[in-house]
């Protein structure tokens, strides 16, 4: 009782230090997963000071995502939408230095180039009509915020804004890299060096000491040789931000009593099973795959693949089986046969020839509650039916009167070629139509329901002839038992404990996991080679806290788990040593095996060196600089410069190569012949400078910008 009554005197006391521990739960927790003390929780990123803003952005990739379709991730639509956003605010400064706009002239113009292909805005003669667009305009302003169709869409009337400023940007752009185009042009002296580089040529004898003639094993690199190398060619070893990972998988695989018991239950269902019916008292008999009459019901209710009532050719049965069950002939079962992750039995329903291909005519009759019916469509299903009877009545009395009653048909695609719907192959139309054009002669005409109306159908030729097969399959899928999943679980929580004390890499061998490694994984990537996307993952390794050793679980959308542990963190600036010796160290022994190959080398002639290292001394006729290729020796460009900077018999110094140390000499140099007129190697030069302009360009521009990108906190 006494403590009781202490507490309550000091209840406020308590109060405030578990408010303060919840305060400071907040405050850490906020540290840790936000940006909130670092910048703006509300800016995705800052380009030359312009800001993008977190809702914006998002409602755009949102937006990307919907068009893109379900196979885009949400971090390709948004490295999409960032792409467009940073091209927009780029080239947006440049144009407002200029002073660049479009005129009031110029978007006319360009709304011509974009719309002249839509019917709405043409005139009689087919000719760009400009009082229609306006009237378009100025109807969907009217109407706004309802759409109107334009084309094979609808759009309301801002759209149509966001449209014609999207419009108006294409053209500022265009602009913008014209005025650079035309700033790019060639000239008549870089015409004529072009024409040079060329044509000119030269007969070389070179001697070479290969690289290759000194073993790497006698060649030294310490770490200090490859720091020198890294800050000697800064631009070439500047990196991102990065992570270096390795992971285990642990995939929920089907072991093989999983399969054999997908196998045994695939057997099972062939017989009929005898079960107790709770309401009547009485055993009842269900039916199995063998004996049921039910095919599409029975295939329907136990298969995990729907029953399919079409015929198909021998090439869409299954491989494994397709030959066995195009010989068996309809009743015939054959299985359990394992194809496409799954145990299956097929049953052969029938064989008919049936033609390759058919063509027909038809008149579509909508009624209330069809697919084809529109707001003109008043006709109950009964009354649809008595005028297809009616129109196929007239019909098969004159042929000739099948054109005059397309009046009546919804379908007004095909009523613009008489009806006709030219040659189709089997599956290529619904069940039912398929079913009568394939079934029945040419020239047969009958009424035909689907979910369009009804169809009046004249068959007008049918080619060629092949078997097609009616199968009902019954498939189950290989899949993992709760049995194997539970192992899985239990592996991959015992690598986790196991890990805690010892080495991943050693604990991987104990218990023979391979060790996947994935170097150089950046903030904004999203898949991870061998698992596909793993966005989760990405975020984890450079989440403050984590750090080179710590471990995690994931799980993989495919079934299973994956433990990764981050190996490395790499700093944006210049590369580690380790990332960039894999390309560091061949070049640095070519510097040292060059230096070791000069010190040996006594001889004061190319025959004199030649000899002395066994080698032989080769004679490459016609030579250029633009293709500095020597035979014997592969792509040379620095011998070959060397080579059309001496005179003819002049020998040069050593030359340290791709391939090796060279000595070269010019047994004979010819000109270039001397052209009339350059014009049209200048106009190639202006093309090609031309073509490269918009991308080069913006490249140029993009690089310069100051971009503040803060995206990988938001994704």
């Amino acid at each position: 009782m006494a403590v009781l009554n202490k507490i309550r005197q000091r209840s406020i006391f308590l109060i405030a230090i578990i408010a303060l521990a919840l305060f400071a739960f907040v405050l850490s927790d906020l540290f840790r997963n936000s940006t909130a003390f670092s910048g703006s929780q509300d800016i995705v990123a800052t380009i030359d000071g312009e800001e993008l803003h977190r809702e914006d952005f998002m409602g755009k990739v949102e937006m990307a995502q919907r068009q893109l379709g379900p196979n885009v991730t949400s971090t390709q639509a948004m490295n999409r939408v960032w792409d467009q956003e940073v091209r927009k605010i780029v080239l947006q400064k440049q144009f407002e230095k200029l002073g660049l706009t479009v005129e009031k002239d110029q978007m006319r113009e360009l709304l011509k180039q974009n719309l002249s292909g839509i019917p709405d805005f043409s005139n009689e003669v087919g000719m760009f009509d400009e009082n229609k667009l306006n009237e378009f305009i100025a109807n969907l302003k009217a109407i706004s915020p309802q759409r109107a169709p334009l084309g094979n869409s609808m759009i309301n009337y801002q759209e149509w804004v966001s449209s014609e400023k999207s419009i108006a940007v294409t053209g500022q752009q265009q602009s913008y890299f014209n005025m650079i185009k035309a700033g790019v042009s060639g000239t008549i002296g870089e015409a004529e060096l072009e024409y040079d580089l060329e044509n000119a040529t030269a007969d070389i004898k070179y001697a070479m000491v290969p690289y290759t003639s000194i073993s790497d094993s006698l060649v030294t690199v310490s770490k200090s040789d490859i720091s020198a190398y890294i800050n000697k060619h800064k631009k070439q070893y500047e990196t991102e931000a990065t992570r270096d990972i390795v992971f285990v998988q642990f995939e929920e695989n089907a072991s093989l009593q999983d399969e054999e018991d997908v196998k045994r239950n695939v057997l099972n269902l062939m017989g009929n099973t005898v079960e107790y019916n709770n309401v009547s008292k009485l055993n009842d008999t269900l039916l199995g795959f063998r004996d049921t009459q039910d095919i599409e019901g029975f295939i329907n209710t136990y298969s995990d693949v729907k029953f399919d009532d079409a015929y198909v050719k021998k090439e869409a049965l299954p491989t494994v089986a397709a030959d066995t069950l195009a010989k068996l002939g309809p009743g015939s079962f054959y299985g359990p046969y394992k194809d496409a992750g799954m145990y299956k039995i097929t049953k052969v329903l029938a064989e008919k020839n049936l033609p390759d291909s058919v063509k027909a005519r038809h008149i579509l009759i909508p009624f209330l509650g069809s697919r084809s019916a529109s707001e003109e469509t008043k006709q109950t299903e009964a009354q649809a039916k008595a005028t297809a009877d009616s129109i196929m009545a007239v019909v098969k009395t004159d042929r000739k009167k099948f054109v005059s009653l397309l009046d009546f048909s919804a379908d007004k695609v095909s009523n613009e070629k008489e009806g006709v719907l030219d040659w189709y192959a089997y599956n290529a139309m619904v069940p039912e139509f398929r079913d009568y054009t394939f079934e029945n002669k040419t020239g047969d005409i009958g009424v035909v329901k689907t979910d369009f109306g009804f169809h009046v159908i004249e068959i007008l030729g049918q080619t060629g002839t092949s078997k097609l097969y009616k199968v009902a399959t019954l498939a189950q899928k290989i899949e993992p038992s709760e049995k194997t999943i539970d192992d899985v679980f239990n592996a991959v929580s015992n690598f986790e404990i196991a890990i805690q004390d010892k080495d991943f890499q050693d604990v991987a061998k104990e218990k023979d996991l391979t060790v996947r490694p994935v170097n150089g994984i950046k903030e904004l990537d999203e898949n991870i080679p061998g698992l596909g996307s793993q966005r989760v993952i990405v975020r984890w390794a450079f989440e403050d806290g984590t750090k080179v050793g710590n471990t995690k679980r994931f799980s993989v959308p495919s079934g299973g788990y994956v433990v990764a542990q981050v190996t490395a963190v790499n700093k944006k600036g210049l590369m580690s040593v380790e990332s960039a010796s894999a390309t560091a160290l061949p070049e640095i022994r070519k510097e040292k095996k060059a230096k070791m190959i000069r010190e040996k080398i006594a001889g004061k002639d190319m025959e004199a060196i030649a000899k002395e290292q066994g080698q032989t001394p080769t004679t490459v006729p016609a030579v250029n600089m633009k293709s500095p290729t020597l035979s014997g020796a592969g792509l040379e460009p620095k011998v070959v410069g060397t080579a059309f900077g001496l005179k003819e018999g002049q020998t040069s110094k050593l030359i340290d190569g791709e391939k090796g140390v060279f000595l070269v000499s010019v047994v004979k140099r010819t000109e270039a012949p001397k052209l009339d007129n350059y014009q049209s190697i200048v106009n190639r030069l202006t093309s090609t400078r031309g073509n490269a302009v918009q991308t080069k360009a913006y490249e140029a521009l993009k690089e310069a910008a100051d971009i503040d990108d803060q995206r990988a906190n938001f994704y």
